[in-house]
């Protein structure tokens, strides 16, 4: 039996992660949880599943939690922290959003704990130190995204070396087929509403930008230790075919599914095993057509960015990703406007001077003061022009 803490429990990531868990009693515990504030659902967690600990990220809120329950509660990011690294965890589901995530899980591996990964920001700032403590540790990473769930399927029993590139396919989003004058004047609604997938607010925009999917080059490229120029990236509508690897005979391989989380999450918390999964399965005959065509990074220059950050490399993936969050919630204040988020991303990755090499708490570092720096352009009113 599998040992669980799950950062993030009360997110889309996390509840899903909870239904799996109650769908197979016989091979997962929970032993810790977290929250960000949402403390009446995080309750209703504990009632269930029965949690040795908890934390959650808003101080007040714990406080008001302890009224309630007799168990461990911890706060903040070092709360958070502590959940990661029980002694009597295992694995750790983070599913936490945001740069928020990387402490918390290179906490974990040095206490040798399995990781499944669904916070991608911990790759994307700090994939070099991550990838190196796992394997100093010997823990195992296990992806819980649908495209490098599928990545890592199609590389089962193969050899990394006989690949000649990995392709990740996109759905596009909500304005595959926009101009850039309709972009202009898009709304939050209008962003949230993605075609195919249900997801968290911050993904969804992500989604729509497609830096989503340059996060998940960069983390391709930490996973599986491929060059920028063998990660290729394809609109695929449909979002049937979640990716696919190429190899040096030029034979592909690919991972097909009906868009549904749960299955790259169990697939991450069962591997070697699969378990039955009661989601809707694929019928070909009903799907009849499978579309693809090549990303307008004109368009959705977010991605062009992504790839930037990575082959640049050092301290820029970090800056990339910490002005993204920032214009992103922004966007969903209604304090800028969607094609705000690219050109803030621009404007602080021109700015940035890079450092190589950078330890942990350098990420972190330069992390918030990215942030603190975008907030004050936001703030500030200064039209956005780049």
């Amino acid at each position: 039996m599998k040992k669980l803490s799950i950062l993030g429990s009360t997110g889309s990531i996390g509840t899903q992660t909870l239904d799996i868990v109650k769908n197979n009693p016989h091979e997962f515990k929970v032993v810790g949880l977290t929250a960000n504030k949402n403390i009446e659902l995080l309750k209703n967690q504990i009632n269930e599943f029965k949690p040795e600990s908890v934390a959650v990220m808003d101080n007040e809120k714990a406080d008001l939690l302890k009224e309630d329950v007799d168990i461990n509660v911890y706060s903040g990011i070092d709360g958070i922290i502590k959940i990661a690294a029980l002694d009597e965890t295992d694995t750790i589901v983070n599913s936490l959003v945001g740069s928020i995530g990387v402490k918390p899980t290179v906490e974990a591996i040095r206490n040798k704990k399995n990781i499944a990964l669904a916070n991608k920001e911990t790759l994307v700032t700090a994939g070099s130190i991550v990838m190196e403590e796992v394997k100093k540790n010997d823990v195992n990473l296990m992806p819980i995204d649908s495209e490098h769930s599928a990545i890592f399927q199609c590389l089962n029993g193969e050899n990394i070396n006989d690949i000649n590139k990995i392709i990740i396919t996109a759905s596009g989003g909500p304005f595959r087929d926009y101009t850039k004058q309709q972009l202009e004047n898009v709304s939050v609604n209008d962003a949230l509403n993605h075609p195919t997938w249900n997801m968290g607010n911050k993904i969804t925009i992500d989604s729509a930008t497609l830096m989503n999917k340059g996060f998940e080059v960069i983390e391709a490229h930490w996973l599986y230790g491929i060059g920028y120029k063998d990660i290729e990236v394809v609109t695929h509508p449909q979002s049937i075919i979640h990716s696919l690897v190429e190899f040096k005979d030029n034979s592909t391989v690919a991972q097909l599914s009906l868009p549904d989380m749960k299955m790259p999450i169990q697939y991450a918390l069962s591997y070697p095993k699969r378990f039955e999964l009661n989601v809707k399965k694929l019928n070909l005959t009903e799907v009849k057509n499978l579309s693809f065509e090549k990303p307008n990074f004109e368009l959705f220059p977010c991605l062009k960015y992504a790839y930037d950050a990575g082959n640049i490399g050092g301290t820029m993936p970090a800056v990339l990703n910490a002005v993204n969050e920032v214009a992103v919630y922004a966007f969903l204040d209604n304090k800028i406007k969607f094609l705000d988020i690219p050109r803030l991303i621009k404007t602080m990755m021109e700015k940035h001077n890079v450092i190589k090499n950078p330890v942990l708490n350098k990420i972190l570092e330069i992390d918030k003061q990215i942030k603190e720096e975008t907030q004050k352009i936001i703030e500030s009113k200064i039209e956005i022009t780049n």
